[in-house]
This record gives C-alpha cells, sequence and structure tokens, in this order.
C-alpha cells in the first residue's frame, strides 16, 4: 500500500468536501441560522411592544374606569339633587294649592255667613213687622213701609 495515495486520497477528498460544504452548504445554514435568529429576535422585540401596549392600555382601561366612576357619581348627585328639588317643587305647589283651597273656603264661608246675615235680617224685619202689627192691632203695609224696614235691617 501506498502512504501517500491512502494519505492524499482521503486528504483531497475531505478537502473538496469541506470545500463544497463551505461553498454551497454552510451559506444557506448561516442564511437559515441568521434568518432564525432574527426572527426570534424580532419575536422578542414584538413580544415586549405587545407587554408594553398591554401595560398601557391596562393604565388607560384603569383611568376610563376611573372617568366611568367619576362620571356616575356624578349623575348620581345630579340625580339625587333634581329629585330634592322635584319634592321641594312639589312642596312648594302643595302649600299653594292648600292657601288656595283655605282662601276659597274663606271666601266661601264669608259669603254663606253673608247669605245668612241676609235671611236673619229678613226673618227679623218679618218678625218685626208681625209684631209691631199684633202691637198696633193693625195690618202694616211692607210696601209702604220698605225704606222703614231696610233701615231697622241694617240696623240689626
Amino acid at each position: 500500500m501506498n502512504f501517500g495515495a491512502t494519505f492524499w486520497g482521503p486528504m483531497i477528498s475531505f478537502a473538496l468536501f469541506v470545500w463544497f460544504t463551505m461553498k454551497f452548504v454552510w451559506p444557506p445554514i448561516q442564511k437559515a441560522l441568521a434568518d432564525r435568529q432574527k426572527q426570534i429576535a424580532d419575536g422578542l422585540a414584538a413580544g415586549e411592544r405587545g407587554k408594553q401596549e398591554l401595560d398601557k392600555a391596562k393604565a388607560e382601561v384603569d383611568e376610563m374606569l376611573r372617568d366611568a366612576r367619576q362620571q356616575a357619581t356624578e349623575i348620581i348627585n345630579q340625580a339625587n339633587r333634581r329629585q330634592e328639588e322635584m319634592i321641594e317643587e312639589a312642596r312648594t305647589d302643595a302649600r299653594s294649592e292648600a292657601e288656595r283651597i283655605l282662601a276659597a273656603a274663606r271666601d266661601e264661608v264669608e259669603q254663606e255667613v253673608q247669605r245668612a246675615r241676609e235671611d236673619l235680617r229678613k226673618e227679623v224685619s218679618q218678625l218685626a213687622i208681625q209684631a209691631s202689627s199684633q202691637i198696633l192691632k193693625r195690618e202694616v203695609d211692607a210696601k209702604t213701609h220698605s225704606d222703614l224696614i231696610d233701615q231697622m235691617a241694617r240696623q240689626l
């Protein structure tokens, strides 16, 4: 066996294999590794951006909830104030209606008192006429003495 052929044959084959691998196989593998590394880096960066956006969204949601609670509190306070105003308005209306009804009742009572006085005056004048005719033993004419009867009624 020849030392040169057994040694240099595999060495040349290995060198051709290394050259072929370095020229045609290794660049696509390196490119695939670089692409994968870039893809992983992009994924990590996107994950970090997503985390930051999530934190930002959580902060915005908290702020929106705080604003919504504040608005709800304001709306409730406005509703309570409006309720109190409506109650006070109803009380005022009820008082004025009661005063109006009371004034109408007083007017009606006053009118009834005036009617009763008139009726009483007429009855008293009739009784006075009857009493005077009994006393005089003659009939007193109401038409003739109407002025006198009206004057007596006013005095009573």
